[in-house]
């Protein structure tokens, strides 16, 4: 059984993290070595959901706050990338960038801080890095909507230690042209769908994506095609051609907003939507998250991906994304993370709460 000793430098701790194979739906042994860790501290309420652990103080502070992580990493490199190594000040391991040292932070703030100035609440959710229909957070969301009530959400993803507000929404759409099937020798008979699809390639080309302020951040639309199909033999015309589309959303936006402006793109056509997750207002009005970037001092920009924060948004908790590793490096066969960063994580955070 893999044990987590919580008095142990932050590094140090994370290095312990990472060398817990935890590959998503196989987080039970992380799972159980973080909830015995929190178990044994008083001031902590520890509840437990599958393989998510939440811990959470109850001290009466006017003010709630959630640092969330999750704790599972995409698969192994083959050799695996584990145990840890340290290598000019950097950490190397899978998970060292995503998420384990945000995870670290989380620990070692709920066994040190006993008197935090804010309630905190502690979240360690698996399957982050699978489908959707996995992702612990979401299910605690549906399920235990009280444990993450909050004022503030923190999630510490890896941003190089920077703050990102919010995030963009997603949407995939599907749009088809079609055709007459014929013999490829014998074109005339028939009408190549593929060809057709040329119009809309060039729209897309010719589109001019839009830079949107949101709350004072600006967040950088996008809309391009991910992929194409059609066609069933080399010696068939095609009689249909599909074309995947994804659109990256301001988060002033919601589905049915962001759905209208890719059909107006493609006036005539079909639009069909296979997929879709709105993003996160930053809330950078709030006091709370006001409060958050006055402690830290830190500049925030906007986050341009789509995250977790998405999660709390939804249920009127405006998120930051902060914490340490370069995201870029992010499961990478050689993922990596700067010891010091994820100590300035540490301290930013305790100077915020404590």
């Amino acid at each position: 059984m893999a044990t987590l000793d919580l008095s142990t430098d932050v590094v140090d701790l994370t290095a312990a993290l990472c060398d817990i194979p935890s590959v998503s739906k196989d987080e039970r042994v992380i799972a159980d070595a973080i909830e015995q860790a929190l178990r044994g501290l008083d001031h902590l309420q520890v509840e437990r959901d599958g393989n998510v652990v939440v811990a959470r103080t109850d001290l009466g502070r006017d003010e709630r706050v959630v640092l969330a992580g999750h704790i599972d990493t995409v698969p192994l490199t083959d050799p695996p990338n584990i145990p840890t190594r340290r290598v000019d000040g950097m950490l190397v391991a899978r998970g060292s960038t995503d998420m384990k040292g945000g995870v670290a932070v989380q620990l070692k703030l709920a066994a040190e801080l006993t008197e935090p100035s804010r309630d905190v609440t502690y979240v360690f959710y698996d399957c982050e890095e699978i489908e959707e229909e996995f992702n612990g957070l979401k299910r605690i969301a549906a399920e235990h909507p009280d444990w993450i009530e909050a004022d503030f959400a923190v999630l510490l993803e890896p941003t190089a230690g920077g703050i990102e507000g919010g995030c963009k929404g997603t949407m995939r759409v599907e749009l088809t042209t079609k055709g007459i099937a014929a013999h490829s020798a014998r074109p005339w008979n028939g009408h190549n769908a593929i060809h057709d699809a040329a119009d809309l390639l060039q729209r897309l080309s010719d589109y001019e994506p839009q830079t949107v302020t949101v709350d004072g951040l600006d967040y950088h639309e996008a809309l391009n095609a991910v992929h194409i199909s059609g066609g069933i033999a080399g010696n068939v015309i095609p009689d249909r051609c599909t074309v995947a589309v994804n659109y990256r959303y301001a988060p002033d936006k919601d589905t049915e907003a962001a759905l209208a402006h890719v059909r107006s793109v493609f006036p005539g056509y079909d639009v069909r939507l296979t997929d879709a997750a709105d993003g996160a207002r930053p809330g950078l009005d709030r006091p709370a998250a006001q409060a958050f970037v006055a402690a830290l001092g830190l500049p925030v920009v906007a986050k341009e991906g789509w995250t977790d924060v998405a999660r709390f948004s939804a249920i009127g908790v405006p998120a930051v994304n902060f914490g340490p590793g370069d995201p870029n490096l992010a499961h990478t066969d050689d993922e990596r993370c700067p010891e010091q960063q994820i100590r300035d994580c540490e301290e930013a955070l305790t100077r915020w709460l404590a």
